[in-house]
């Protein structure tokens, strides 16, 4: 009876580890369903500030009925393009793929130039080049 539970607990521990490994990968499911998706629907992209791309909306399927999942503003990644959801048709059944980001094969980074400092200039005149600001050595008077 010993022999049992061990070999019993044993099956149980692998089979929990098995699912902790497993579970990521439910992520990665695909949907596949045979109704077609309604038709887009209109959304009024807002102003994108500097950094970021618009992902559009899409329909979602919730396991009885598509959704409509509003499109929403995402942080630019440098060097890719961001590919939206979307659904393919393949005989009679739809298939969602996921928005994701895609290598943008004709980006070129720039590389910004650093400002050189001039050498007549060093921190301490501000800019004041021939120019005492008012420090006119002793008495404070021109000598000319």
């Amino acid at each position: 009876m010993n022999r049992t539970n061990a070999l019993r607990n044993l099956s149980l521990s692998l089979l929990l580890t098995a699912s902790v490994f497993a579970a990521p990968a439910y992520a990665q499911l695909s949907v596949n369903i045979n109704l077609a998706p309604p038709a887009p629907q209109y959304e009024v992209v807002p102003t994108i500030q500097p950094g970021y791309v618009w992902a559009p909306g899409y329909w979602g399927w919730n396991g009885d009925r598509h959704i409509w999942v509003r499109g929403r503003t995402i942080v630019q990644r440098e060097g890719f393009l961001w590919a939206p959801d979307r659904w393919e048709q393949r005989d009679r059944t739809f298939f969602r793929t996921a928005g994701h980001w895609e290598r943008d094969n004709g980006f070129k980074r720039v590389k910004m130039k650093k400002e050189k400092k001039h050498k007549d200039r060093d921190d301490g005149d501000r800019g004041n080049r021939g120019h005492d600001n008012g420090k006119h050595g002793k008495g404070g008077k021109h000598r000319g």
